[in-house]
């Protein structure tokens, strides 16, 4: 059975990229820097990507512990790579929130910047 939480999770994603950030609402922007943030505390959190490179150096000492080349084996090379490939887009989709938030902040600051009268 499919978990609530997972299905809430899947109808609000937020699709976004660079090219939509001046046709969103402010709660859309609001919702991208909080997203943004996340990412950034999770790419920053000291014992998040200690865990993570834990993962990708044991799943690359089991593809070294490998050492024929049957069937099975190959099978198994293709698996641990594709682990190995899925924690990087892990990662590459925290860095894209984190960049389409600092891209956020920035537009903000120039539209904020653009409506106050020099001084």
């Amino acid at each position: 059975m499919i978990d609530q939480d997972i299905v809430d999770a899947f109808n609000n994603k937020l699709a976004a990229n660079v090219n939509d950030i001046k046709r969103m609402s402010p709660a859309q922007l609001d919702r991208v820097k909080q997203l943004g943030s996340q990412a950034e505390n999770l790419l920053k959190n000291r014992e998040f990507v200690l865990f993570v490179r834990q993962f990708q150096l044991e799943t690359m000492d089991m593809m070294t512990d490998i050492r024929t080349h049957t069937e099975q084996d190959n099978y198994t090379r293709i698996a641990l790579a594709n682990q190995l490939s899925g924690i990087d887009n892990f990662i590459a989709v925290l860095k894209r929130a984190r960049q389409l938030k600092d891209r956020v902040v920035i537009e903000q600051t120039r539209q904020q910047e653009s409506i106050q009268p020099d001084a």
